[in-house]
């Protein structure tokens, strides 16, 4: 069941997560989130770095579809020449 409790927002705009919910969910100093608003609702999603594993898969997913694609080793050699030209 959700964790219910209320809070307010600093002159700085800074929210704080009551504690309870903090420790059940685990975050720390540092967690990062996407914040999503749309009229009076404000959503908190907490966000992580993949880990090793999902990373991997998240490789071996793009090479799949760059093969797809007909893409090769030297197109992505060629566009990040190209995008470091234009710096």
């Amino acid at each position: 069941m959700a964790a219910l409790a209320t809070t307010k927002m600093s002159s700085k705009g800074q929210v704080v997560i009551p504690e309870d919910i903090r420790t059940r969910l685990g975050f720390k100093a540092g967690s990062q989130f996407v914040v999503v608003g749309e009229k009076d609702v404000v959503i908190l999603k907490a966000i992580s770095p993949p880990s090793m594993e999902q990373f991997d898969a998240l490789i071996a997913e793009a090479r799949k579809q760059a093969r797809q694609a007909g893409m090769k080793r030297s197109d992505i050699t060629a566009a990040i020449a190209k995008v470091r030209a234009n710096k």
